[in-house]
């Protein structure tokens, strides 16, 4: 009997691959009939829910044809982050040096650095204050929520990782950011590791221009290496990119099969809470865009492919090359501002993972710890950590985590709540980090249009590029 319940899940699990190879195919001959990138991404964004909750429904989330099911179709969701998160040191560090050797950025480059960063922290700010808004809005308590298996054994890799940032000072997380080991940090083995690659860049840039005013023919030959491997690198990233489809489609799939929708239902209310934080902040990017006189409605037509992509994937991280590629050929910003935003973005200021998130929960654990969340000087100095405190938060899932962790430990304030929510961690994190994402794209169109390195009408230019 036992034998044949095997052979019976290994023939439901056959079945639903061949499904999943079908609905590929289809998307194949999309593409093929020359459908536009954009409408071939909500079609497997689509296709994949519906997939998923109907593996969902008939097999549940815990059984064996749903766990083998979902492992096969990580070698396509999973395999195609995979493929994204390779090329992101290269991208991050070529990117940050060929914006050197563009001479057109060089004589702005101290002004395009302060206005991303400074709108980067500025939008991080005002994420945080709107969390605690939503926090305080819809009166959400930490002190009634439970603790099952699951966040109990959560709680307990927390204390091991709180250790880490409890006792770190500002400076000593500042002094993070520091590459002591580029070649380390290549392989992002720090959760800093993209902010170190971006200053190590920085220093290879700003030796390559003192190179060049001492020696033009060494600069000039430096810089055709940097076009070089910039172009070869770009080229990996556009193959990669073609693969967006099916990624999104094995990716949500595995989402909508997976996901715990009783757990979600007991904590609906702050769920609901954070996506009005989210989609509120969102407004506040098109708002920007608006006084900047562009349209919000075609940042929104020409951004939601990538978007969908970060919402979906759940990685800033590895949404960076489709966050530049969507920067430069749909919105018409200059590749130099799109590098160093979108690398920027990666690793400061992230609104959805490092500014409402650990706002939110910081409003939550204060009445436990005998503080008065409605307080100005309370609200005010969460503001103010939560800003400085998103520097160096990792553009990976988990980031959120590292953040909230931190903010919670300068403030002195609880880390268990931390581990209560993860029930509903991945549903919340795709938004945020859509949120991150539309954040950085954001900083760098308003970048870009402040510094006169902005072609309006490719922004204006209904057509989505393909990749």
């Amino acid at each position: 009997m036992e034998k044949g319940g095997i052979i019976l899940n290994t023939i439901l699990v056959i079945v639903n691959l061949v499904v999943l190879l079908l609905l590929i195919s289809g998307l194949f001959l999309m593409q093929k009939k020359h459908v536009s990138f954009s409408k071939r991404v909500f079609t497997a964004l689509g296709l994949g829910l519906i997939f998923g909750l109907a593996i969902h429904q008939i097999y549940g989330t815990t059984s064996d044809v749903t766990i083998n099911t979902i492992d096969w179709f990580s070698i396509v969701g999973s395999g195609y982050v995979k493929l994204l998160q390779m090329v992101v040191m290269p991208l991050v560090f070529i990117s940050i040096v060929g914006a050197f050797t563009k001479l057109k950025i060089t004589k702005n480059i101290g002004k395009i650095s302060f206005l991303v960063i400074g709108l980067l922290l500025g939008t991080t700010a005002i994420a945080a204050a709107i969390g605690i808004g939503s926090a305080l809005g819809f009166g959400l308590d930490g002190i009634h929520l439970s603790q099952g298996d699951a966040e109990a054994a959560r709680n307990a890799e927390l204390k091991e990782t709180v250790v880490t940032v409890k006792d770190a000072t500002i400076p000593q997380q500042i002094l993070q950011l520091f590459p002591s080991n580029p070649f380390q940090d290549l392989t992002g083995a720090r959760p800093t590791s993209t902010i170190a690659v971006v200053i190590f860049a920085a220093f290879i840039g700003i030796a390559y221009l003192g190179v060049r005013k001492k020696n033009e023919e060494q600069g000039e030959f430096f810089a055709k290496i940097i076009d070089t491997l910039y172009a070869i690198i770009m080229r990996v990233v556009t193959l990669i990119l073609r693969l967006t489809p099916y990624g999104i489609l094995a990716i949500i799939t595995k989402v909508s099969a997976t996901s715990d929708y009783e757990a979600i239902a007991k904590l609906g209310k702050f769920v609901i809470a954070s996506y009005a934080a989210l989609i509120l902040m969102f407004i506040v990017h098109l708002l920007l865009l608006s006084l900047a006189k562009l349209s919000p409605v075609q940042y929104v037509k020409k951004g939601l492919p990538t978007l969908t992509f970060a919402f979906t994937s759940r990685t800033s991280a590895g949404t960076l090359p489709l966050t530049t590629k969507t920067l430069t050929k749909d919105f018409g910003v200059s590749e130099g501002i799109s590098n160093f935003a979108a690398s920027f973005g990666l690793s400061i200021g992230q609104n959805g993972c490092a500014g409402i998130y650990p706002a939110m929960l910081a409003v939550m654990v204060a009445p436990s710890a005998g503080i008065n969340p409605t307080s100005p000087s309370f609200i005010l100095t969460l503001i103010l950590v939560v800003a400085l405190s998103s520097f160096g938060v990792a553009g990976v899932g988990g980031g959120a985590t590292f953040a909230a962790l931190i903010v919670l430990s300068v403030l002195n304030l609880p880390i268990a709540i931390v581990g209560l929510l993860i029930s509903v961690e991945p549903l919340i994190d795709m938004g945020r980090t859509a949120l991150n994402v539309s954040g950085a794209m954001t900083a760098g169109v308003l970048t870009s249009k402040v510094t006169g390195e902005f072609e309006k009408e490719v922004y204006q230019n209904s057509k989505v590029i393909e990749a």
